[in-house]
């Protein structure tokens, strides 16, 4: 085989080899398809370390979710798809971690003093946490306080998605009661 990049239209034919166990078919989609993913990245985002990571973040999920494609659609929409979704997570964790951060030196060197209001602040939280059932309060403080996604959290308690969704809602639920009541003592 030449060492030409395979043409858009050969994708799915490439795509449904490498699904059938044809590694030289799936190597050759994959060098293929690397320059379009950067030319869709880039679009989405400025920053090359990030493009890079959000690139190997894509051809992660293209292995991990091959089996998905299925060769009578066009590969690119597919392709599209995973790059949007890998990109958005991507942005998602670089805002989490920029939110953290700040500028300001003297911002942190207050932060190292005990700072009393602070620890009253989270007296007052963990009172009020202990007031849910016990799985309730573990599965705000993994997703709310720990920041752990929804799956983390299901695996953590080794249960479903939607079991961890619906102790979320009660939990939140109990809260506003919770803070209801107190408003009216």
């Amino acid at each position: 085989m030449d060492n030409d990049l395979a043409p858009r239209e050969r994708w799915p034919a490439l795509m449904a080899s490498a699904q059938a166990g044809d590694r030289e078919a799936y190597t050759q989609l994959l060098r293929a398809i690397v320059p379009a993913i950067r030319v869709l990245v880039r679009k989405q985002i400025a920053d090359s370390v990030l493009v890079d990571d959000v690139i190997q973040d894509v051809l992660l999920t293209v292995h991990r979710v091959r089996h998905t494609y299925d060769p009578a659609f066009p590969f690119l929409p597919w392709l599209m798809a995973i790059v949007q979704a890998r990109a958005v997570d991507a942005l998602r964790r670089c805002g989490r971690y920029q939110q953290r951060e700040t500028e300001d030196e003297r911002a942190y060197d207050g932060a190292m003093v005990e700072n009393p209001e602070h620890r009253e602040n989270e007296e007052q939280l963990a009172q009020i946490l202990d007031q849910l059932p016990s799985r309730q309060r573990q599965i705000v403080e993994h997703i709310h306080l720990q920041e752990m996604s929804l799956a983390e959290a299901a695996a953590r308690h080794n249960l479903s998605i939607a079991a961890v969704k619906s102790l979320l809602h009660r939990a939140l639920t109990n809260l506003r009661r919770m803070g209801a009541n107190h408003g009216q003592s």
